[in-house]
């Protein structure tokens, strides 16, 4: 098992600790609140995610083939959604990340639990970071 799919298992096996989908969710928040600062004069509209109902941010660097990622948002759960995405695909090789399927997150059973307009967040969230990697590739 590679590295990116161990920390996939590991989201998993950290999801399945919990019952109740409120603990998931605080989970979830968790993880939001323990994103690195993100500075003031990246939040700009070129950043932005388009198809998130709350504002997210999502800067990606690329050093040495690698894609590293900084984001934030202006909603809690949304900031623990892409904090969930990015302990995962975090200075992964923008071919890893490119060909992987995302299937994961269905495991998850996170778009199910989440409102739909979340759930559009998610899917934007997603597709941001597959075209960031796709262009470095």
């Amino acid at each position: 098992m590679n590295d990116l799919e161990k920390a996939k298992e590991s989201i998993i096996e950290d999801f399945a600790l919990f019952d109740e989908w409120l603990d998931k969710y605080e989970y979830i928040i968790g993880l939001g609140k323990n994103l690195e600062m993100f500075p003031v004069e990246l939040k700009t509209d070129d950043r932005l995610i388009k198809g998130c109902q709350s504002r997210v941010w999502l800067d990606t660097k690329v050093e040495d083939g690698r894609l590293y990622f900084r984001a934030d948002s202006d909603a809690i759960i949304t900031k623990g959604i892409i904090s969930l995405l990015i302990s995962v695909y975090n200075g992964r090789t923008a071919k890893e990340i490119a060909s992987d399927d995302f299937a994961w997150i269905e495991t998850l059973g996170l778009k199910e639990n989440l409102s739909p307009t979340r759930a559009g967040g998610l899917a934007s969230m997603i597709s941001t970071i597959r075209r960031e990697a796709e262009a470095n590739v």
